[in-house]
């Protein structure tokens, strides 16, 4: 992380850090899917209106874009491993809070706090991912987010598992919780412990991201506006618009997860051979094509054609902005910080934005403007170009380029 004391570490360690760092992301990941599964449960439980669940559940967004910025002072102040051991348990923990919502007032609360945890583990684990990267001097954020991806499956998988039998959500999240925040923090053990120099300043207690990281979050956003309209409209869309079976439009929805999912296990080998910026123009126009494949489609075969296109194509673009804004500057966690504070305000309002305009006009038209969005990933992709450094560039590129990257300082 830039600012960290110098400190040699042997390939083996970083090696071993590698596989450390994918497994806390695969926890991280496993979390959100065990807490996805149970949210009809939760909603019974707090005996809650659709709405008044929706109005809760932003209230996960709205902790995380209030506590991401918090990130870079605790890493600071305790170390990376002993930051990311720490938030990274109080986020599985957090995992038992909504089922134990009796009300909208305890559930609204009990979001905020889980949303809070999730951003900061979510910054402290990707400024590590970062340092990692540079160390290896190659592109694996894009497979870091895939095992995020396949946690979160696990993770839904289980859920599905528990729901099917009919047990109590406190139950399941109690296990879970238990299970995850023991993998968690023997993952933790073997991340790299990056410390700051013995003269550094530390950074403020909440710090507001730098421009460069608004620029980078502007290609995330539209990115994982993409992703989250095609997460939560996916199946509505083959229903309403093209009236499929319940089967085929659920399958639709778990399909694009899972096409995500590869793409972003396989993305880091396209990333090292031909660049970040190329990729992501790339997988804007496999992204664009998919959209329009969607808003033409006249059978629901041609729009899961479409969803798995776009999905294919936005699936490594959040990964590069978290790599573009660890390597933007000498604060790393500030520069993740902002660009996850975007990516977060990016996915909560694209579904609320995709049924305002549903709901005016068409879904057809809903996705019309994220294809329209999907072509700004070809127009603005250049931005990850300064400030990838060796690990964003093609495998030509790093090696001309690595004497620019920010390095630890002595």
């Amino acid at each position: 992380m830039g600012g960290v004391g110098e400190v040699s570490h042997a390939p083996t360690e970083v090696r071993r850090a590698r596989y450390a760092v994918a497994a806390v992301f695969t926890v991280h990941g496993a979390v959100t899917g065990s807490f996805a599964t149970r949210v009809p449960w939760i909603q019974d439980h707090a005996g809650v209106s659709t709405g008044q669940l929706g109005f809760a559940l932003a209230f996960t967004a709205f902790g995380a874009a209030c506590a991401m910025p918090l990130a870079g002072s605790v890493t600071h102040r305790y170390g990376s491993r002993a930051a990311l051991r720490g938030l990274l348990a109080l986020w599985t923990l957090a995992l038992t809070l909504p089922a134990l919502a009796p009300n909208l007032l305890t559930l609204c609360l009990a979001m905020f706090a889980y949303g809070a945890t999730s951003g900061m583990s979510d910054v402290a684990m990707n400024a590590l991912g970062v340092e990692v990267e540079r160390l290896l001097g190659r592109s694996i954020m894009s497979g870091l987010h895939g095992m995020w991806s396949a946690g979160a499956l696990l993770g839904s998988a289980g859920g599905t598992l528990a729901a099917h039998l009919g047990s109590d959500a406190r139950v399941h999240h109690a296990l879970a919780a238990a299970v995850l925040t023991g993998l968690g923090l023997l993952a933790c053990r073997w991340v790299l412990d990056l410390r700051p120099a013995e003269d550094e300043e530390p950074p403020p207690r909440f710090a507001l991201p730098p421009r460069s990281a608004l620029l980078i979050g502007a290609v995330g956003f539209c990115a994982v506006f993409a992703e989250g309209a095609s997460l939560d409209w996916s199946a509505v869309y083959l229903r309403d618009q093209l009236g499929s079976s319940a089967g085929a439009a659920a399958a639709c929805t778990t399909g694009f997860m899972f096409t995500m999912a590869v793409a972003r296990i396989a993305g880091d080998a396209v990333v090292n051979r031909f660049g970040a910026v190329r990729t992501v123009r790339a997988g804007g126009a496999l992204a664009a094509l998919g959209g329009l494949l969607i808003v033409v489609a006249g059978h629901p075969a041609v729009a899961m054609g479409g969803f798995g296109l776009m999905g294919l194509g936005i699936a490594v673009v959040v990964p590069l902005c978290f790599a573009a804004a660890g390597h933007s500057g000498p604060s790393p966690s500030q520069a993740i910080a902002g660009v996850a504070t975007i990516t977060y305000t990016s996915g909560l309002i694209a579904p609320s934005l995709i049924g305002g305009v549903a709901q005016a006009t068409s879904l057809t038209v809903s996705f019309g403007v994220v294809t329209l969005l999907a072509c700004g990933l070809m127009a603005f992709a250049g931005v990850l170009r300064s400030s990838g450094g060796a690990r964003t560039g093609t495998k030509a590129e790093a090696g001309a380029q690595v004497a620019t990257v920010p390095g630890p300082r002595p």
